[in-house]
């Protein structure tokens, strides 16, 4: 079933390739490890599932006519782009090592305790790699306006930040592992 118009997949690919910077990134053991999981998966299990979708659509008729085949086809192509994404996020990847960590300022992989200037609310983080956000657990991106604004800030030090509801200020309360 195509979802969308002619060329978005291929638009989409070029997008996607074009996108593939090699830049190194920076993990915890635990959010390389799932990295890894991922790669397995789609390798293993998605792959071929990709492969047995073609080979159903194939099956099915005149390939010049099948939306089906075609539909398949792109969404192999894009899975086949995933994994070329995460084979280079891999191999780029470095572990930090919690051990070596300076906690006179915030870095990726410590956790910032902040308070907002305006409320009095006080919020704690832990400063992660994108791929290993989550607010739910406490966790957001060093990329993410907050992260970005925290980075290299020392305790005491205070910070504009230009959030969806208007710009906000927060002060640097306490950094820990």
């Amino acid at each position: 079933m195509l979802l969308k118009g002619p060329g978005f997949y291929r638009d989409s690919l070029f997008k996607l390739g074009r996108d593939m910077a090699q830049t190194i990134g920076y993990y915890t053991e635990e959010g390389l490890t799932k990295l890894k999981d991922e790669l397995t998966q789609l390798r293993t299990v998605e792959r071929r599932a990709a492969t047995q979708a073609i080979v159903e659509a194939r099956d099915k008729g005149d390939l010049s006519e099948n939306a089906e085949y075609d539909a398949a086809r792109e969404a192999q192509a894009l899975l086949e782009l995933r994994i070329a994404k995460l084979e280079e996020v891999i191999a780029n990847a470095r572990i930090v090592d919690e051990t070596k960590l300076d906690l006179s300022k915030a870095s990726i992989l410590t956790t910032v305790k902040i308070k907002n200037t305006g409320n009095g609310m006080m919020m704690k983080y832990t400063l992660v790699a994108e791929n290993e956000a989550d607010l739910k657990a406490g966790k957001i991106s060093v990329d993410s306006p907050i992260g970005k604004a925290l980075l290299g800030k020392k305790v005491g030090d205070k910070v504009d930040v230009q959030v969806p509801a208007g710009k906000v200020t927060f002060e640097v309360a306490e950094i820990s592992i």
